[in-house]
């Protein structure tokens, strides 16, 4: 697992080596973050199910300001934590530790620019925080990634073989 671009490319991360967590290909996170582009620049972005930290770094890594990781694994956690100190961000960073919905649901509307999220293929947890984001559109944006047979109701979908990225926009 490693940074694909910008000032961190190339870097490997720390991978919880946990079953449960589950990286992003390298292909689907380098289309991901090229459909977001520039507007990654100076962002605040929002982390959720962060896993390894490895979608919010690829952030900070292509200009983003600053990211805040919401996680509730203590291996996935350990791993983060490992990440944001060896890329030397601890002060471009805040790390939640809590539930991912129950975070989302919290918060004031555009209290983000971008948010992303990866949650476990099995939860049906991209349905439920897109759901959450209709109700209350805490970014401008919020991009997640899930299994294509979860039917995830979003404003842009693409599919990557058996991975879909869903893109809501705040109205």
């Amino acid at each position: 697992m490693r940074i694909i671009a910008g000032s961190f490319k190339g870097r490997n991360l720390k991978s919880p080596g946990d079953h449960r967590t589950r990286p992003t290909a390298d292909r689907v996170k380098e289309a991901w973050f090229s459909i977001l582009g520039d507007r990654l620049v100076d962002a605040t972005v929002l982390d959720l199910y962060a896993g390894s930290g490895a979608l919010g770094l690829e952030g900070l890594s292509r200009g983003a300001k600053s990211v805040e990781f919401v996680e509730t694994g203590k291996a996935a956690l350990q791993a983060l934590r490992e990440n944001v100190s060896e890329l030397d961000v601890d002060d471009r960073v805040r790390i939640h530790r809590t539930d991912a919905l129950k975070f989302a649901v919290a918060l004031a509307p555009r209290s983000f620019d971008i948010a992303v999220a990866d949650p476990p293929y099995k939860s049906e947890g991209a349905a439920k925080l897109v759901a959450i984001f209709e109700q209350n559109p805490f970014a401008e944006v919020l991009a997640v990634e899930h299994r294509v047979t979860e039917v995830v109701q979003g404003d842009e979908t693409r599919r990557y073989g058996d991975t879909a990225l869903t893109f809501c926009y705040a109205k």
